[in-house]
């Protein structure tokens, strides 16, 4: 369910040099002074802390959160070490490269969406989302002289999505068959672009009439390009929950194995989080250094829209109401759009750990 030019949307060689000088910068953050100055006396700075190996897509807002942890060494604060590795947002055998390097065993930490991770556990993923991350969905983006206004606006026009499962159109199905009395799977196209990098080109290169794109690459393309934002997720998700707070869409998921063989790593990554959420929301500057650092597209404009974002989807904690009305949610979509828009018919037992228990 899981940007332009030399933007987040590039593609070919420009964002695989881009993936590396993103890696580049988060590699040079283990000899930060903020990090030495917490390494242990005899110089090893990893020590005996276990090393959770975290795995996240080059262009998603995760890495903002990743880069503040490594940047004031809150992973050491909190007895482990982050190993961050950025990959690619394209699709492998049907998962995300994220998805696939977790069930691979190539990664510890992962963050998708709690109804893809419903899906992947429903077909024997031994997977557990131990964290919220945030309301991260998308927009409904369009040219800024395009007819569509809302999404009762959709039939008779090419939507691009990542992919058909994807959040993003899962809740425009429900939202338009509970709403508006149709199915933008059976009115519309939908085009699937296989990556987020795709569907922005797919919309520069007029292939689609619209793209529902996700949240963090929408600045970029709107700040850019003569493009708007014409219906924001976040609404939906609202109107079909029926709740007013932030619910987490997107958790951060470990494998069983993980679990239950580095119970402190993950327990310790829940506080560096807690850090790293806490200076994010606060310090504008760090925003700053994120827009050089990170984004592809650092005009002020495009950071400020990003930061401002994050801080209102970001969720630093969840409990049992939490869940309830995210399982509230998805029964919600499942009743309205069906199983066969969602990937999966129920969420299985265990889905969720809200706790916790170090050695």
């Amino acid at each position: 369910m899981s940007t332009d030019t030399d933007t987040e949307t590039d593609t070919g060689s420009g964002t695989a040099m881009d993936i590396e000088t993103q890696q580049a910068a988060l590699d040079e953050l283990h000899g930060s002074p903020e990090r030495t100055d917490r390494a242990n006396t005899d110089g090893d700075r990893d020590g005996n802390r276990p090393v959770l190996r975290a795995r996240f897509e080059h262009n998603g807002s995760p890495r903002y959160m990743l880069y503040t942890i490594k940047r004031f060494g809150f992973d050491h604060d909190r007895d482990f070490h982050l190993d961050v590795e950025l990959v690619s947002d394209e699709l492998k055998d049907g998962l995300e490269t994220v998805e696939a390097k977790l069930h691979g065993g190539d990664a510890d930490l992962i963050d998708i969406d709690y109804i893809s991770t419903a899906r992947e556990r429903a077909n024997g993923a031994p997977i557990v989302a131990f964290h919220p991350y945030g309301r991260t969905v998308g927009g409904l983006v369009v040219p800024e002289e395009s007819p569509i206004e809302d999404i009762s606006d959709l039939p008779g026009h090419r939507v691009g999505v990542v992919r058909r499962l994807d959040k993003n159109w899962i809740l425009t199905r429900a939202a338009c068959r509970e709403f508006h009395g149709f199915d933008p799977e059976d009115e519309a196209t939908s085009v699937e672009a296989g990556s987020k990098v795709g569907l922005t080109q797919m919309l520069h290169d007029g292939d689609v009439d619209a793209a529902l794109q996700f949240w963090q690459i929408i600045p970029e393309i709107v700040e850019t390009g003569p493009y708007r934002e014409a219906v924001p997720m976040a609404d939906l998700v609202q109107q079909l929950s029926g709740v007013e707070q932030t619910l987490p869409i997107s958790t951060f998921l470990t494998s069983e194995d993980y679990l239950a063989e580095n119970p402190d790593a993950i327990s310790g990554f829940k506080r560096a989080y807690a850090d790293a959420v806490e200076r994010l929301q606060t310090d504008d500057k760090l925003w700053d250094e994120l827009g050089e650092q990170l984004m592809y597209e650092n005009e002020p404009t495009v950071v400020h829209g990003i930061r401002d974002h994050w801080r209102e989807m970001v969720v630093t904690d969840w409990d049992a109401e939490t869940v309830d009305a995210m399982e509230r949610l998805f029964d919600h979509l499942l009743d309205v759009a069906g199983p066969e828009a969602l990937g999966v018919d129920h969420i299985p037992d265990d889905l969720f750990r809200l706790e916790v228990s170090s050695r």
